[in-house]
């Protein structure tokens, strides 16, 4: 029997964490994905403590403060969970020989470019989120020198809140709905963010000398908020599930406490050329969800 390889995943009740926690993983792999309550990753000494009870393979941070408003009024708490803390599982996986893999976000651009953002274009967080996944993926690499940032964006799942799940919940009470038009992005699904991920381990499990650093992962192709809207709206009428008429509004017709990119777009022409990794269209990506949210709910 093969010696079981440990695998540390946090934030394990988000989108992208419970992703990992459903995809099929080889048999040797032990997924440990403790709450809070179990580990608080932004306290150094229980993070010790994890990885001398455990002696992990691979780190996997998918926790983070997502609060995008409310990180505006609540610095602090952001910037323990989405900086301090990541730099602290960094640390300690170097320390025991461990890769790390950090998930971070298009919030760390400013959105003011024409073209997708790739690996290397200047920062511009537009509010404390964003600042607070940049200071993170600092963090991380200044800790560990393997690391990989997965940077994603428009994460869409049957779990948790999400702009999926609002549109058909919100289309299930109300003939019309008003969304936003000018921000344009890549709609992807926590699933492929999942399988990404665990690509990225295996092969830095079977090979530690594998390209590391910076990285895209989005689904391929781009809309606005209200297009993707009016997609998911259509996928569901046409399975007998609730709609809506979907009428585009600027972003000054819906202010928010913190600042959006008005460009979310990634490339991902990089993790294609160093770990021939494809990403599928949004649109498959978006179906499969409705489909699965529509099946449950008829179940129910």
């Amino acid at each position: 029997m093969a010696e079981p390889v440990h695998i540390l995943v946090t934030g394990g009740a988000g989108q992208v964490g419970l992703a990992l926690r459903r995809a099929a993983w080889p048999a040797e792999v032990v997924i440990h994905a403790p709450d809070h309550a179990e580990l608080d990753i932004t306290d150094p000494a229980a993070v010790a403590a994890a990885f001398a009870r455990t002696p992990f393979k691979a780190v996997i941070n998918a926790a983070a403060y997502t609060a995008v408003d409310k990180a505006e009024t609540d610095r602090e708490a952001a910037f323990a969970v989405n900086a301090t803390a990541p730099g602290l599982l960094a640390a300690a996986a170097a320390r025991s020989g461990a890769a790390m893999l950090q998930v971070s976000t298009d919030y760390v651009f400013d959105g003011s470019k024409s073209a997708p953002y790739v690996e290397d274009d200047a920062w511009g967080p537009l509010g404390v989120y964003g600042a607070s996944k940049l200071a993170g993926e600092q963090a991380v690499l200044a800790a560990h020198p393997r690391a990989v940032i997965l940077r994603t964006a428009w994460v869409l799942s049957p779990d948790r809140a999400n702009f999926l799940k609002t549109m058909l919940r919100l289309a299930a009470d109300r003939p019309a709905l008003r969304v936003v038009e000018d921000q344009i992005g890549c709609p992807t699904s926590a699933a492929d963010i999942a399988e990404t991920l665990k690509t990225l381990t295996l092969r830095f499990l079977a090979d530690p000398g594998a390209p590391s650093g910076v990285y895209h992962f989005v689904n391929a192709g781009e809309t606005s908020w209200a297009g993707l809207a009016r997609h998911i709206l259509t996928l569901s009428a046409a399975r007998g599930g609730p709609t809506a008429t979907v009428e585009g509004i600027p972003t000054t017709d819906y202010p928010t406490p913190a600042r959006r990119p008005a460009n979310s777009r990634l490339a991902t022409d990089k993790i294609a050329r160093d770990f021939a990794i494809h990403p599928r269209p949004w649109q498959d990506a978006v179906a499969e969800i409705v489909d699965q949210l529509l099946t449950e709910r008829a179940a129910a």
